[in-house]
């Protein structure tokens, strides 16, 4: 009989011990796919849909490398764009131990998408820099559809959407409040499209509109020359 208590009582202190070690390994950022109603305003009028976002973070160096994928699409173009032509570009706004936004951005798309069909988002990546120690919430917030040199949709979250990441951010040294909005990566969101074909009619005729002033002077200049 002795010898089954003490049986017990070790087993017992082994299945706590268990659950400490569980419990010190818990990870140390909670993710959860939440789909967001966006409500987006485009250049043939306003649409809608539900998308399934997730938030991700990786540690890197003093921060952490911010990915968001969308499952579907939010909207779609009546013509094809071309490859090369589309980028897309969200906001993230952070709570609990920080405030701010961190920006997130995709890349040109890699193929061709047909007319009438829905534009893949697929990944945006940002960077956040944490101020200080503590949980931190990431929640989806204004997608942008940078298109053919102009932005053809911007969309906003009607559903009030909850964090679809919760950071637990720890080893930072001294003082202050919130996260740092990092700069993104390298975007052409205020530029004309450098890769892909250039059908679209705004970007052919700023480009048009470029070459032929520069003729222009350089015929001024030449003329002015000769005369000297």
């Amino acid at each position: 009989m002795p010898n089954r208590r003490r049986t017990a009582a070790a087993l017992t202190a082994a299945a706590a011990v268990a659950g400490g070690v569980v419990l010190a390994g818990a990870p140390v950022a909670q993710a959860t796919v939440v789909d967001v109603n966006y409500a987006c305003e485009t250049k043939i009028g306003p649409k809608s849909a539900v998308s399934p976002v997730d938030i991700k973070a990786v540690k890197s160096g003093s921060g952490y490398t911010i990915t968001m994928s969308f499952e579907k699409g939010v909207s779609d173009s009546p013509v094809e764009l071309p490859k090369g032509v589309m980028t897309p570009r969200a906001v993230l706004v952070l709570g609990g131990d920080a405030s701010g936004t961190v920006k997130v951005t995709g890349t040109p798309n890699s193929a061709a998408i047909p007319p009438d069909t829905p534009i893949s988002i697929g990944t945006l990546t940002g960077t956040f820099t944490p101020k200080k120690n503590g949980k931190v919430t990431f929640t989806a917030g204004t997608l942008t559809v940078h298109a053919l040199g102009m932005d053809a949709a911007v969309c906003t979250p009607k559903n009030n959407p909850k964090p679809s990441l919760e950071l637990e951010v720890t080893g930072v040294s001294g003082g202050g409040s919130g996260g740092s909005d990092a700069p993104p990566p390298a975007t052409d969101g205020d530029q004309l499209p450098k890769t892909g074909p250039l059908d679209s009619a705004m970007a052919l005729g700023t480009l048009g509109g470029t070459v032929l002033l520069t003729g222009a002077a350089g015929v001024l200049w030449l003329t002015r020359r000769t005369a000297r």
